[in-house]
């Protein structure tokens, strides 16, 4: 008996990095898992990864999942996206916001059509599917969304600042990871009575993957300052599954609630540091 037994699940970001292991764990619980994301098969994307591989290797060890080509920063692709998970599976039990669009450019330099872009994909698309599925889990009276967030929420604290970033540009990105936050908890609060459970979840350390790799976070996907991307996935399963009272509101960091709830003995890695001082729903 596996924790998602006869769920249907809809992992956003899908085709590699985070995406693609929450996709395999939900699905190796038994979840019947939608994976949605831009890049069908290899080679569509400049990075490795692909629709087509993350369900491959779920099918191959037993699970079941099927792929979807979507760009949830359209509206309407994110309504197709629900369309056809209902054709597949049926109503959305869980929903996993995890896709995200960035370029590290400073505000100045900043063209307008990506930062629209950046904020589609990272915030309006979590907030269009998560009222998707609360169409369905509300007339079932259960259901959990969870929303993956970064460390970048925390902001850097007041001025004067001696220090220059090392990677600037990372502004937009923050914002809107503070901003899903915010709405994390805010959504909680307003569906707790119809049973649904909001979380979000950051990475205690970086995690090494393709994107992380390409904008320079990690030295590549073996750098030993990374976490690994399973720490991640148990932990949004811990997050969706865990009874509501438990977790719902909850903004947390990887390795941080999976010690707490005893899934790990020994965390490495705690996030952002709960002393500095700086914005970010994680450190309420």
């Amino acid at each position: 008996m596996g924790t998602l037994d006869g769920k249907t699940v809809v992992v956003t970001g899908a085709s590699r990095g985070i995406g693609a292991e929450i996709a395999r764990i939900f699905a190796k619980e038994g979840g019947k898992v939608v994976c949605a994301a831009r890049t069908l098969k290899e080679g569509d994307h400049p990075l490795e990864g692909s629709l087509q591989k993350t369900v491959s290797d779920i099918k191959e060890a037993g699970g079941e999942a099927e792929p979807v080509t979507v760009n949830i920063s359209l509206p309407e692709d994110c309504e197709r996206l629900f369309a056809e998970t209902h054709e597949l599976y049926g109503k959305v039990d869980v929903l996993v916001n995890n896709a995200a669009l960035t370029y590290f450019i400073p505000v100045r330099d900043y063209p307008i059509n990506r930062w629209m872009r950046s904020w589609a994909v990272n915030f309006h698309a979590p907030f269009i599917l998560s009222q998707l599925a609360l169409e369905d889990m509300i007339s079932t009276g259960s259901g959990s969304i969870v929303n993956i967030s970064s460390g970048a929420a925390i902001g850097p604290g007041r001025g004067p600042y001696s220090n220059v970033p090392s990677n600037p540009g990372g502004t937009c990105y923050g914002a809107e990871k503070a901003a899903l936050e915010r709405f994390t908890q805010g959504l909680a609060q307003e569906v707790y009575g119809d049973g649904i459970s909001v979380t979000c979840v950051s990475p205690s350390q970086v995690v090494p993957t393709p994107g992380t790799v390409f904008h320079n976070l990690v030295t590549g996907m073996d750098d030993p300052r990374g976490e690994h991307p399973e720490l991640m996935a148990k932990a949004a399963l811990l997050l969706a599954t865990e009874p509501i009272d438990k977790v719902t509101g909850r903004v947390t960091y990887s390795q941080q609630i999976l010690k707490e709830f005893g899934w790990i003995n020994e965390a490495k890695g705690t996030g952002v540091d709960r002393d500095r001082v700086g914005s970010g729903y994680s450190q309420v």
